[in-house]
C-alpha cells in the first residue's frame, strides 16, 4: 500500500502542472482577445464618429455647404482644436469624452464665439435650461475641467482649453 500513496501524489502533481498549464495558455488567449477587442472597439468608435459627422453635415443641406466662411482660420482653428482634444481621448481609452452627449458639449464650445455659461451650453446642446438640465450640464462640464480638455475662466464660466477666452 505504501507504493500507491506516492504514485497518487506524483498523479495529483503532474494534474497540477498541467492545469496550471492550460490556465496559463488561457490567460495569454484571454490578453490577445482583449487588445484585439480593443483595437476592434477603437475602429468602430471612430467608424461611429465619422457616420455621425456625416450625418451631421448631410442633415445640414447643400445650402449650409455653399454658404459663404468668413474668417476660414477663425472657423478651422477651434475645430482643429477638438479633433486633437477627440483623438487624444480616444486614445487613452477615455469612453466619457468620446461619448455623444460630451461630443456635443465640444462642439458647442468649438462653434462658440467666447466662454460659455451651463444654461447656454444646455440650450447649445437642445437640452432644456430647467434645474436638474443646468446642474446636470455643470457636472459634465467640471468633469471636462477635470480633465483638462476645458477650463473655468471664472465662476460658472467654461470654455475649450485651448480656445478663445482660456487663461
Amino acid at each position: 500500500m505504501g507504493g500507491v500513496v506516492p504514485s497518487l501524489i506524483e498523479a495529483l502533481e503532474a494534474r497540477d502542472v498541467a492545469a496550471r498549464g492550460r490556465a496559463d495558455r488561457l490567460r495569454e488567449q484571454i490578453a490577445g482577445l482583449s487588445e484585439e477587442l480593443s483595437r476592434v472597439e477603437a475602429e468602430l468608435s471612430r467608424l461611429r464618429i465619422t457616420r455621425e459627422t456625416v450625418d451631421e453635415v448631410l442633415s445640414d443641406g447643400p445650402a449650409a455647404a455653399a454658404a459663404p466662411v468668413g474668417d476660414v482660420e477663425a472657423a478651422v482653428a477651434p475645430l482643429t482644436d477638438l479633433a486633437a482634444v477627440m483623438l487624444a481621448a480616444e486614445a487613452s481609452g477615455d469612453a466619457t469624452v468620446t461619448s455623444p452627449a460630451y461630443r456635443r458639449i465640444l462642439v458647442a464650445f468649438a462653434e462658440a464665439e467666447g466662454p460659455l455659461r451651463c444654461k447656454e451650453v444646455c440650450t447649445a446642446v437642445g437640452l432644456g435650461t430647467q434645474a436638474n438640465h443646468v446642474e446636470g450640464m455643470r457636472s459634465k462640464l467640471k468633469r471636462l475641467v477635470e480633465r483638462r480638455i476645458l477650463v473655468e475662466v471664472e465662476s460658472g464660466l467654461f470654455a475649450l482649453a485651448s480656445g478663445p477666452g482660456a487663461r
